[in-house]
């Protein structure tokens, strides 16, 4: 028994050493910076308590303002980018899990853009709907329509954030769903067509279930990678309008790296990263497969 245990500690070791020394030592630290007034440019940083998460709860205060209006930023392109990201990548996954000449090279080509970094992203979809010389009002102008502010003015400056994102990391989605769609066996399919099932019937009540635990699985990613939205808001909107489309990441940048509260900077950092657990905990909550005693309470 002892010897099994320190077998296992031993291939552990290596991954345990990693895992403590560039994650959970980050945590632990970005916890305790976020108790004190820490401003790195000055050599006394006070033990401050709470003091900086009340702040981000009471109004009026020189954080919670600006914390908050970054927090529903980020909310509203969660809201519109996860249902986008979730059902265009799906029906991708589907149409592309049937048999055609050159069904490889057109996943590759949905794909593709994923391997870009969100630089390359950002710059390149900036440059296509910047409202000035963006490629996208030129040809507006050609045809003698009014030009859209797509990086200036709401509603637009969504289209310009949720657009690149879905072009961008929509074919990991796919992909992912279509190694869960060849994990579903083809006896179910056909024993559903003998049963009399249409297209429609046979994914709903075959396709939806068997694709359950990768569907919790992409929309958990997809949202998380939503609510750290910050290269597209940085490079192609600015923030812009306003504070309109400065999402929480930004905003924690800011306030750390560019008026040095660190202090500041980890207790949104922390209450983000608790809003990002509850969310996962009530869709795992929500999504996973219950049990015929549950199901009948």
């Amino acid at each position: 028994m002892r010897a099994g245990l320190g077998t296992a500690l031993l291939f552990l070791g290596p991954y345990l050493l990693l895992f403590g020394t560039f994650v959970l030592a980050p945590i632990v630290y970005g916890l305790w910076i976020s108790l004190h007034q820490w401003d790195f440019l000055l050599p006394g940083k006070p033990f401050v308590g709470l003091q900086n998460y009340v702040e981000l709860f009471t109004g009026g205060s020189t954080t919670s303002e600006p914390f908050w209006s970054s927090m529903r930023a980020t909310g509203i392109f969660t809201l519109i980018s996860v249902p986008l990201l979730m059902v265009l990548p799906l029906a991708l996954a589907v149409a592309l899990n049937k048999k055609f000449r050159g069904r490889n090279a057109v996943r590759a080509i949905f794909f593709a853009p994923f391997v870009l970094g969100v630089a390359v992203i950002g710059l390149l979809w900036r440059y296509l709907l910047d409202p000035n010389v963006g490629v996208v009002n030129h040809y507006l102008d050609g045809l003698g329509l009014d030009r859209i502010p797509f990086t200036t003015a709401t509603p637009w400056v969504w289209v310009a954030l949720v657009l690149p994102t879905i072009w961008w990391t929509a074919g990991y989605n796919m992909v992912i769903f279509l190694a869960g769609l060849q994990d579903i066996s083809t006896d179910l399919y056909e024993a559903a067509e003998l049963d009399g099932a249409n297209a429609w019937q046979r994914f709903r009540h075959v396709t939806l279930p068997g694709l359950r635990p990768v569907t919790i699985f992409v929309l958990t990613i997809t949202i998380l990678a939503s609510a750290n939205l910050f290269g597209q808001s940085y490079l192609i909107t600015q923030g812009q309008p306003g504070r309109e489309t400065r999402s929480a990441i930004m905003q924690i940048g800011e306030e750390g790296l560019r008026r040095f509260n660190m202090g500041s900077a980890s207790a949104m950092s922390t209450v983000l990263t608790l809003v990002l657990l509850l969310v996962s905990l009530a869709i795992l909550s929500l999504l996973r497969e219950r049990t015929p005693k549950e199901k009948t309470r």
